[in-house]
């Protein structure tokens, strides 16, 4: 999961999109076998028509009735086997694996986006009440519990794979999770399904986890043909800063912040992210020893963060001395040292 306050890599949320229109499964009946005989007396309303009062016989010198009072047998015992098999396995998706997390009581799907739920509209009605209760979940922890959410959005996964929402899960979730290697793959399989080219900064950000930096500013130059939204295009910037830092090219990755950070206005573009780009700036400048300018940028991030979900303010504190230790040992053996004898 990405930690707190981390300027350099984009942030989650997925886009809430309703699915593509697929053709629908099946296809024309099959028609009866030509030469049947039980279809040749259902039309005739007889047996079949002789010539003679012998009775016909098969290739093997059987009576011929006897042949189709044994085919006719055959046919019960496979209708029969049939219905007597687990409904689980006349409809796939159903049955919870063993290293498939329970769902709790009480999940309530319409909770879900009105845009996901009409994407689940695809799938059959109990199918798709089990996938959006595996999401609902899945949201519900992913910020506490990363790796449970993954297991509840794979879930959903195994049972949906051609939906984008799920995947979309799937890739937030091992995201949060730090399972890199399968959110690259998930966001890439998104883009191939999407044709979006909104998942290039995260991408990037994996292949920057998975230690492979030059990947990460290949897309980066990859977004620059294509074309982002503002916001989009900032955590872009911040992630190939990043990368380009991960290769000691330092100075570089100052230039691409300055540059962009000079053009950033929050009027024209989300506030909370001309603060991160505001925050990654500083954070570079920290680095490159230059404590002043740091925390002038820290402050100027903090002002537009008033929610703090970055923690530009507290880089501030900790630049002018304010920073105050807490420990939770201590505070554990003065409460113990209080109580009661």
């Amino acid at each position: 999961m990405a930690e707190q306050g981390r300027s350099d890599r984009p942030r989650r949320g997925g886009s809430e999109r309703a699915g593509a229109s697929r053709p629908r499964a099946g296809g024309a009946k099959q028609p009866p076998a030509k030469g049947s005989d039980q279809r040749f007396r259902q039309q005739r309303g007889r047996g079949p028509e002789r010539h003679d009062d012998r009775q016909r016989r098969d290739s093997a010198g059987r009576p011929e009735n006897n042949r189709l009072e044994r085919r006719g047998d055959r046919q019960r015992r496979e209708a029969s086997d049939r219905t007597s098999r687990p409904a689980e396995s006349a409809r796939p998706g159903l049955a919870r694996r063993k290293n498939e997390p329970p769902l709790p009581e009480g999940v309530d799907s319409r909770s879900l986006h009105a845009a996901v739920r009409a994407e689940l509209r695809s799938l059959p009605k109990e199918l798709a009440e089990i996938v959006a209760a595996h999401l609902v979940v899945a949201g519900q922890l992913v910020d506490d519990d990363p790796e449970l959410a993954y297991a509840h959005a794979e879930a959903a996964r195994r049972r949906a794979a051609r939906l984008p929402i799920v995947r979309e899960a799937a890739a937030e979730t091992a995201y949060a999770a730090g399972r890199y290697d399968v959110a690259l793959s998930e966001f890439r399989a998104l883009r191939r399904m999407t044709g979006s080219q909104d998942y290039l900064p995260v991408m990037a950000d994996c292949e920057r986890a998975l230690g492979r930096p030059h990947n990460a500013i290949k897309l980066a130059r990859e977004a620059d043909r294509v074309g982002l939204d503002p916001a989009l295009r900032i955590e872009m910037i911040i992630v190939e800063a990043g990368a380009r830092r991960d290769l000691g090219q330092d100075h570089e990755a100052r230039r691409i912040l300055e540059r962009a950070v000079a053009l950033a206005r929050p009027e024209d573009i989300s506030p909370i992210a001309v603060a991160r780009l505001r925050y990654a700036y500083a954070d570079a400048l920290l680095d490159a020893g230059k404590e002043s300018e740091a925390r002038q940028w820290f402050a100027a991030a903090a002002t537009l963060d008033p929610d703090h979900e970055i923690d530009a303010q507290q880089r501030v504190d900790e630049l002018d001395g304010f920073m105050i230790d807490y420990d939770e040992d201590d505070e554990a053996g003065n409460q113990s040292s209080n109580e009661p004898r």
